[in-house]
């Protein structure tokens, strides 16, 4: 395991670090604690070429002072609670509003602004913790996680959710990092070509919080369930208007917890191939569909549909919907969830 020891910072009289994590066949992964993030991924193409596939930045500074979500876990709430409020054993709690009418990613200051405690690291594996104490961003529980990263020698990016906490409470863990297959800053996601294992996609409302309808993929622009070519999606109306995908759509799988293929993003000129695979029910596709003129690494600029995420989760909003799978955690148990992305060339 490489600690970039010149990659570190203080933040709040805490040290922030880069860490590299590599397997023995070239490929790499560096992180940071300052929100879980995944800052760098080197993945080899077709010819044996690596490239960076997320976005992100040149510097510590620059993910911590800039765009919020690059690579970051996303927590105690990943996605949209519609207005910002549910009822919990009868307790209604109140959140921060920071998107539109909705609270999202946890509110104004989610997991991915906190810097994580690192409690081990060698080679292939980072495992930090962090306690959200009760009350933090409106939650209610002293909330215990950890999050382990782990780089295998079959290229896959192993990401692991463990979370406990000492009252009731919801809680939905997510990694958002930004993929473009072609290598980050290397222009538009239109051309890969994405697959999803869902015949339901979770119905949105003009706030883009779910409304609680589970609606068929069949005979819609949602029906990923064939490779698909994203440009001859992502312009339809019926997702978010001249911008493109930002929606949750329901993994098919036989009971609930079971770690299963979610679906696959390919691209076609470098020859890139990333699987995704999960415990958790849904997966949020989102094609950045707000970024605006971003400076990356390298000076590279990133714009709007220039890259992709694939952030599996719990539904968006399911704190409100009882039928949604359930987010509830409480003393005793355990939140324990898998997201691995596996990468290949064809």
């Amino acid at each position: 395991m490489k600690s970039e020891e010149s990659s570190q910072i203080t933040v709040h009289g805490k040290t922030v670090k880069l860490f590299t994590l590599t397997n023995k066949n070239g490929m790499s992964c560096s992180i940071t604690n300052f929100g879980a993030k995944v800052v760098k991924l080197f993945a080899a193409d077709k010819e044996g070429k690596f490239e960076d596939v997320v976005l992100g930045f040149d510097t510590l500074n620059e993910c911590i002072e800039r765009e919020p979500y690059f690579g970051a876990v996303c927590g105690r709430f990943a996605n949209r609670i519609k207005d910002g409020k549910f009822v919990l054993d009868g307790v209604e709690y109140h959140l921060p509003i920071n998107n539109g009418t909705n609270s999202l990613h946890g509110g104004i200051h989610g997991f991915n602004e906190k810097i994580w405690e690192v409690k081990s690291v060698d080679n292939q594996e980072i495992v930090m913790e962090y306690l959200s104490v009760d009350g933090e961003e409106g939650y209610p529980g002293n909330l215990t996680v950890k999050v382990t990263y782990f780089l295998s020698d079959n290229n896959e990016l192993k990401i692991h959710y463990e979370a406990v906490t000492d009252k009731a409470t919801v809680i939905n863990l997510t990694n958002h990092s930004y993929f473009n297959l072609k290598g980050a800053g290397n222009g538009t996601i239109r051309n890969h070509i994405l697959q999803l294992n869902a015949d339901f996609y979770t119905v949105l409302d003009d706030s883009f919080a779910p409304t609680g309808e589970i609606r068929p993929v069949e005979n819609s622009a949602f029906d990923f369930r064939q490779p698909t070519v994203i440009e001859q999606r992502i312009d339809d109306k019926a997702f978010a208007p001249g911008r493109g995908l930002d929606n949750n759509w329901a993994i098919r799988k036989h009971h609930t917890g079971e770690m299963v293929v979610a679906g696959f993003l390919y691209e076609p000129e470098s020859g890139r191939k990333m699987e995704v695979m999960t415990t958790q029910p849904g997966v949020q596709v989102y094609s950045g569909n707000w970024i605006d003129k971003q400076t990356g690494k390298n000076g590279k600029v990133y714009e709007s549909q220039h890259a992709i995420c694939l952030e599996t989760q719990g539904f968006p909003n399911s704190a409100n919907v009882p039928f949604f799978p359930t987010p509830v955690l409480r003393p005793g148990q355990k939140y324990d969830e898998w997201c691995i992305y596996r990468f290949s060339a064809e």
